[in-house]
């Protein structure tokens, strides 16, 4: 491993990306920049800590004994080939199988495109005003449509619309109507818990949350598409951190709305822990998994679940919070972390 993760650092574009992170350390910290290579390099040696890593987490601020409790992308490939069945991934990676295995988790009315046909569909649309078209597969929320049924002149219109094969779309689904509290902090995309439980010897443990939300008028509340992630207390019920993007900007308030963070609820916590913990046992050779959680007027209801869990959330920093990763909180649930 170490000699794999020299040479390819070492060569071509990753050398120019090292570059450019040595760089953004030096912006920020001042730190000197022969100094920085070496210690990236070392990081990447002990820890499986690539230079994203060592960016986004802010090694260049941390001394060893805070830097080994960090889950680092070689860590936590590590730990999904460990813990999940690579065989049973289809389940999560197509919407029409996990809409239908995790029916009873879902909380809203979905249908297989492959599975309706027009009558059936001029059922489902009745009443509604928006509705979701969504491929089979696809990931920060590409390739989503949000429709909106009085755009078409007709229903059958629309459902050739979503027919075509140009579209790409597999599963249609309903409007989650999301709690008021939910919704206040940014009313324009569905915002939802990321939640990741670990399964060991046949219980569940979860290993963190934390609350997602859209930005910049989009629908979705991804970080790819603008959104922010904040640190969130499942036992508390409460975000207790700053809102974090993609491109390491943090706002201690949403900038939509200007609602502060730290300290603003949700509510449901009982029934969310337990959802995901339920969750957590349908699919036993896949026992690492992400949660994205909503809130309903009624309850929790999973949107979809996520074989490849991002570590990256739960570990970016918090000023003036203390440095730990998530290595303790893993290993706590009984699992040893490889080094």
């Amino acid at each position: 491993m170490k000699i794999g993760y020299l040479t390819r650092v070492l060569s071509g574009v990753r050398f120019k990306k090292m570059q450019s992170a040595i760089n953004e350390v030096y912006d920020k910290s001042g730190k000197n920049k022969i100094a920085t290579f070496f210690d990236m390099i070392g990081c990447g040696i002990k820890y499986g800590a690539g230079y994203n890593d060592y960016i986004i987490f802010e090694f260049y601020n941390m001394n060893a004994k805070q830097r080994k409790t960090y889950l680092t992308r070689l860590k936590n490939k590590r730990m999904i080939s460990e813990l999940n069945n690579e065989k049973y991934s289809y389940i999560f990676d197509e919407k029409n199988v996990f809409d239908k295995k995790f029916a009873e988790f879902t909380g809203r009315e979905i249908h297989d495109l492959a599975d309706i046909d027009f009558d059936g569909f001029k059922k489902f649309i009745e009443g509604k005003e928006y509705i979701f078209a969504k491929p089979y597969i696809g990931e920060s929320g590409k390739g989503i449509e949000k429709i909106h049924i009085a755009d078409f002149a007709s229903a059958e219109e629309l459902y050739k619309y979503v027919t075509n094969p140009e579209k790409n779309f597999g599963v249609i689904e309903e409007v989650i109507i999301q709690h008021p509290q939910a919704a206040k902090i940014y009313p324009y995309s569905l915002n939802c818990l990321r939640i990741v439980t670990l399964v060991n010897n046949g219980t569940p443990y979860i290993l963190y949350a934390v609350f997602k939300m859209g930005n910049n008028g989009k629908f979705v509340d991804n970080l790819e598409n603008g959104g922010l992630a904040c640190h969130f207390d499942l036992d508390k019920g409460e975000i207790t951190g700053c809102g974090h993007t993609s491109a390491l900007v943090n706002y201690d308030a949403h900038p939509a709305t200007g609602i502060k963070f730290e300290g603003y609820k949700l509510p449901y916590m009982k029934e969310v822990k337990e959802l995901v913990k339920k969750a957590a046992l349908v699919i036993p050779e896949h026992r690492y998994v992400g949660w994205d959680v909503c809130l309903t007027p009624n309850g929790p209801a999973i949107v979809e679940g996520n074989d490849f869990p991002a570590y990256d959330f739960p570990q970016l920093p918090d000023e003036g919070k203390e440095r730990i990763g998530l290595i303790p909180k893993i290993e706590s649930c009984g699992f040893k972390v490889r080094k």
